[in-house]
């Protein structure tokens, strides 16, 4: 399967130039070859977050959800039709409740997995730390007033339409079962879509920082994500350009979601 990757070229820094890296190559693209029968596409915290109106709270300290949603609506059909359509994998990585524990595609991948290792051991928190993460709570995120709101999408957490898994795709809830499914099929390579390309997919069970060191290459479809975003990068989101660099740099590729369909098509 031929597709166009972006990559970044991180090299060479000038350092007669008031600013070394200026002189970088930056953004390039190249056809790349993937192994259709090594590579998986991942769709990670897919949520149904329900509306401003259901969820006020939520809505007001998750500023990327209409993005979000605007991806799910727009982008999501086309891609996971051409994926099943031409018989590409598709693997959905889920967190944040208990949502998906009854259904098919995890019962599988559990059945693959095997018990999860153990637990890594924690500090004990005392009163002082207790404090502390209480003030950041209130001050920092998500705020006091958010509080419940969160705690009640939490609480009815579920697939959206338009990332719904069907019976017969596998799903993971954190690192050690996205693994054993890359062993049990063959995947060294791993195609991210889902929210957020900065936090969630890049730091929670099962992205690409925990992937990346069991030896997957870990890319991403740039339409098929957003980032969280604050007060002075969200207008320019910023931080979605910083996080795809990023990805660029240190994990995979980032591809174009219609140039992924079109080679998913060519190749049929």
């Amino acid at each position: 399967m031929k597709l166009t990757a972006h990559y970044y070229r991180q090299f060479d820094a000038d350092h007669t130039r008031n600013v070394p890296a200026e002189s970088y190559g930056g953004w390039q693209t190249a056809e790349v070859d993937l192994s259709r029968a090594h590579t998986a596409l991942v769709v990670m915290h897919a949520w149904d977050t329900g509306t401003p109106e259901t969820y006020p709270g939520w809505w007001r300290a998750v500023e990327y959800m209409p993005r979000a949603q605007a991806i799910l609506r727009d982008v999501f059909p086309p891609l996971l039709a051409a994926a099943r359509e031409m018989g590409f994998r598709v693997f959905h990585v889920v967190g944040g409740g208990d949502y998906y524990r009854s259904l098919p595609g995890h019962a599988f991948t559990r059945s693959v997995a095997g018990p999860a290792p153990p637990a890594l051991d924690h500090v004990e928190a005392d009163d002082s730390l207790r404090r502390l993460r209480e003030f950041r709570s209130a001050n920092v995120f998500v705020g006091k007033h958010n509080e419940a709101d969160v705690a009640r999408g939490f609480g009815a957490l579920d697939f959206p339409d338009e990332a719904r898994p069907l019976d017969d795709e596998p799903i993971a809830e954190n690192g050690h079962e996205l693994f054993a499914l890359c062993r049990h099929f063959g995947v060294n390579h791993l195609i991210y879509a889902g929210f957020a390309i900065n936090w969630c997919l890049l730091l929670s069970p099962g992205g690409m920082h925990e992937m990346s060191g069991r030896g997957v290459m870990c890319s991403a479809l740039r339409q098929a994500v957003t980032a969280v975003e604050n007060k002075e990068t969200a207008r320019d989101e910023l931080c979605k350009q910083i996080a795809l660099w990023r990805v660029a740099l240190a994990f995979g590729f980032v591809f174009d979601v219609d140039e992924f369909v079109g080679a998913l098509r060519a190749g049929a």
